[in-house]
């Protein structure tokens, strides 16, 4: 599954960087009524290709370059408009506030930005359906649940999968020998660790010497969903997977980075300090920071800097019942994340991380973990200011929400199973993307 996966992102910047190619030379075709000279196209490519592998950064980010799901489908259009819009602010101030190439393109890049959307446009949501058209296969899905559910309506449905699905409920050998014995399926998806008794993976290893794919179904759910089936886990899946002894290089570097970002983060932002704290003691009485109380790594209390947004400083008193209220001041300041910069501090201390898990406070801390399975492996890991739930996950504020609780648990799972240099790039990506639209985190 991930050598189709990487295949399909392959394709997929391919296709883009052919038809902003192609969107460019259309442009200056447009602009001269004439097939250009090889001589101005090369000029043109020299300064648009450096352009072009940043369009492809942002629609990294923008998550252009993963296998879409029914959701991110229906929304494809717009993500593609949002995209689309972020690269013409680049373009436009890379060709107009640095001339390096000696070109300033005005009607050119303009009259590009046009037909590239049109044809990526294109490209993204008819023509990638044509390329990976065909013949459906037909995949035997063994199991139960919302999540079991989720992932064959998602097979089934999605028109990138090309896949059709049968359901069994439950894993009996004669039933699964004799549906697999017609040839018509080309995989089984089952859990191949809980859900199967010892003489059906034995009837198993048969097919190791057939075209059947045998696919564990978290693995899959994980792939598609970029969260843990939190339905489907058991002991031994965190026996196999979750692990607390360190990753040495990584964590060394992860640490490295943590102590220079946060230093040059916080001298960068040092000069708002006087200013805020201005404006505080302006709009009310009290402290300019606040101390709030957080779980951290092994379940151990820390304590996180802000700059105070409230009527008072309650050191972090949670509950629907506080009355404590949002100044008029830290409204602003929350909006814009300026209430933030003092975590800095925290992070060059060493309490959290600038990526990893969000640290939630006692008090949820204590109910979640008698409602929710597995909810204290998440302290396994250092916390962090942002992390893949934050970016992925609705998540309650000061209140008590099991549900969005337990898909918050799938996506930090996820990150603690999963963690490394590539997924905190583009936590951190993502992250710089959010704060830059405002929007929630």
């Amino acid at each position: 599954m991930n050598v189709q996966k990487n295949t399909e992102t392959a394709i997929l910047f391919a296709g883009d960087i052919l038809f902003w190619g192609i969107a460019l030379w259309l442009t200056l075709f447009v602009r001269e009524l004439s097939v250009p000279e090889a001589r101005v196209v090369i000029l043109h490519l020299r300064a648009f290709g450096f352009i072009f592998a940043v369009w492809a950064i942002v629609f990294f980010i923008a998550d252009l370059y993963k296998s879409p799901t029914l959701i991110v489908r229906k929304n494809l259009p717009n993500i593609i408009l949002r995209a689309q819009v972020a690269n013409s602010i680049i373009a436009v101030l890379f060709f107009y506030f640095i001339p390096y190439f000696g070109i300033t393109p005005r009607t050119n890049l303009f009259i590009d930005l046009f037909i590239s959307f049109i044809l990526v446009s294109l490209w993204r949501i008819y023509l990638v359906n044509i390329l990976y058209g065909g013949d459906k296969s037909k995949v035997l899905l063994i199991g139960r649940g919302s999540e079991v559910d989720e992932l064959a309506t998602e097979i089934e449905k999605n028109p990138r999968y090309r896949t059709s699905v049968r359901r069994m409920d439950v894993f009996a050998l004669d039933d699964v020998s004799r549906a697999l014995s017609t040839g018509e399926f080309s995989a089984l998806i089952a859990d191949l660790r809980d859900a199967i008794p010892a003489n059906g993976r034995h009837g198993l290893l048969e097919l190791l010497f057939s075209k059947v794919k045998i696919i564990d179904v978290r693995e899959l759910y994980e792939e598609i969903f970029d969260r843990v089936p939190l339905s489907l886990l058991s002991d031994g899946w965190f026996l196999e997977n979750i692990y607390s002894h360190p990753k040495r290089a990584y964590n060394f570097f992860k640490r490295s980075m943590d102590i220079v970002a946060a230093s040059l983060l916080g001298l960068v932002t040092l000069p708002l300090y006087p200013l805020v704290a201005f404006f505080i003691k302006l709009d009310t009485r009290g402290p300019v920071f606040t101390l709030q109380t957080r779980i951290g790594q092994d379940g151990k209390c820390v304590t996180l800097y802000k700059f105070r947004t409230m009527t008072k400083n309650d050191m972090g008193k949670w509950g629907e019942k506080n009355d404590n209220k949002v100044t008029r001041i830290g409204a602003f300041l929350r909006r814009y994340r300026i209430d933030e910069p003092p975590q800095l501090w925290n992070v060059f201390r060493g309490d959290v991380s600038l990526i990893g898990p969000r640290p939630e406070f006692p008090e949820p801390v204590e109910i979640y973990k008698r409602e929710i399975p597995y909810y204290q492996v998440r302290h396994l890991i250092q916390p962090g200011l942002s992390g893949w739930a934050q970016i992925y996950a609705e998540h309650p504020h000061h209140k008590i929400s099991i549900e969005e609780t337990r898909n918050k648990l799938a996506h930090d799972l996820y990150y603690v199973k999963n963690r490394g240099l590539w997924l905190d790039l583009k936590i951190a990506l993502k992250t710089v993307k959010i704060l830059f639209s405002r929007e929630g985190i």
